[in-house]
């Protein structure tokens, strides 16, 4: 006797453009759940779509198709329509903190701290933000950033406005002009994400105001395409897209295997910094120590001793440890090893590389002591740290 098992094909209507970096990473994360846990059929309908059918028009298609559940981005606008239908919806960004739907929550407080502390590692006093002034995550980042800048003593800067695209040079453009403008310089310019950063960076390239040595400039996403595109690339901070759209393959799954519509939230993380030209400058004026901060950046991986660095700058050891403590707020040590660690971390999530080369390369002469101090930085060991965050071989 042969026993039949029928598995039910979970179906799935997105409604999320796919044109930005953090709509593809997160897309390919729930792919990525939906191959190792299907069958999955995914749906889509194009963003004009209500437009021109209405509210009803998609409620009818996602009846006709027997939806299981709904991915859907704010380019939507309303969207509480689809609560008629009883079924899980997930939505991947929003304007409120309307608690109806599932959606990415939490850490944004977090992501504007990291902004400020990294600009402060860098010695500025001046720090400015540039938001989105219809969604909560950008103001969420605007309030970490602002209360970590309090803390440390540095002066702070706000600046929002719409979505802004290419054709709508208008009076929030001339606005956001006069206020980069206005800023004292040098200034570290935190932007609510890469698309406002890549606004930035414009503008500032239309009023000669020089990136980075006048602003210091970061985003958020780390769309490559965006920050590389830029000239001078922009320095972005990396988040965990993909693990998100894994985890809401995952919990949606959950829901409708278990026929529940009960909302969710997933908190958005961040990872690292992805560091490139617009936030190179440090704001030092002491010539020597820049040199020996240069220096340090080229070599760090090799052995590098402070009486080597005393021969780079007519400095003695003790007057150049006792300079670049007074103005960089840490040891010579310290910057040396924290430089290892990022190194360290970048290669674990960018390469295949074995854990022991890539500590080697690192220039950590004491394989277990570069483990216990990646995990006293970051939290994780090594191989933790890649299998949660890289996504080579997913």
């Amino acid at each position: 006797m042969v026993t039949l098992i029928w598995i039910s094909m979970i179906k799935i209507l997105v409604l999320i453009d796919s044109a930005t970096e953090f709509s593809r990473r997160f897309l390919t994360g729930l792919i990525r759940y939906a191959h190792e846990k299907g069958p999955w059929i995914f749906y889509r309908l194009p963003l004009y779509y209500k437009m021109l059918y209405g509210e009803n028009g998609i409620v009818q298609r996602i009846e006709e198709w027997s939806i299981d559940a709904v991915i859907v981005q704010w380019e939507y606008q309303e969207v509480r329509f689809l609560e008629k239908l009883d079924i899980p919806v997930f939505l991947q960004n929003y304007e409120d903190d309307a608690d109806w739907f599932s959606k990415i929550s939490g850490d944004y407080i977090e992501v504007g701290a990291i902004a400020a502390n990294f600009f402060a590692k860098k010695k500025f006093q001046n720090f400015a933000f540039y938001g989105n002034k219809n969604f909560l995550w950008s103001k969420g980042r605007a309030e970490g950033y602002r209360i970590e800048v309090e803390k440390l003593g540095g002066n702070f800067y706000y600046f929002e406005s719409e979505y802004l695209t290419n054709s709508q040079w208008s009076k929030s453009h001339i606005e956001l002009d006069e206020w980069l403008s206005s800023l004292p310089k040098p200034v570290a310019v935190f932007a609510c994400d890469d698309y406002f950063a890549i606004q930035v960076a414009e503008m500032c390239k239309i009023n000669n105001i020089d990136i980075p040595n006048e602003i210091s400039l970061l985003g958020v996403d780390n769309d490559e395409l965006i920050c590389n595109l830029s000239n001078p690339t922009i320095s972005s901070i990396v988040t965990d897209d993909e693990n998100i759209g894994y985890v809401a393959g995952k919990k949606l799954h959950t829901l409708i295997l278990n026929k529940k519509n009960i909302p969710f939230k997933i908190a958005k993380k961040p990872i690292r910094i992805e560091q490139r030209q617009s936030t190179e400058r440090y704001n030092i004026s002491d010539r020597y120590i820049i040199e020996i901060i240069d220096y340090i950046e080229k070599n760090f991986t090799s052995d590098i001793s402070i009486d080597k660095l005393s021969q780079v700058v007519p400095l003695g050891r003790r007057t150049l440890e006792k300079k670049f403590k007074e103005t960089m707020g840490t040891s010579i040590y310290q910057f040396i090893l924290d430089k290892k660690i990022e190194y360290l971390s970048n290669e674990l999530l960018t390469t295949r590389k074995s854990l022991l080369d890539i500590t080697i390369e690192s220039g950590f002469n004491d394989v277990r002591n570069a483990y216990r101090l990646f995990k006293k930085n970051t939290g994780y060991t090594p191989l933790s740290f890649r299998k949660k965050f890289s996504k080579i071989d997913k």
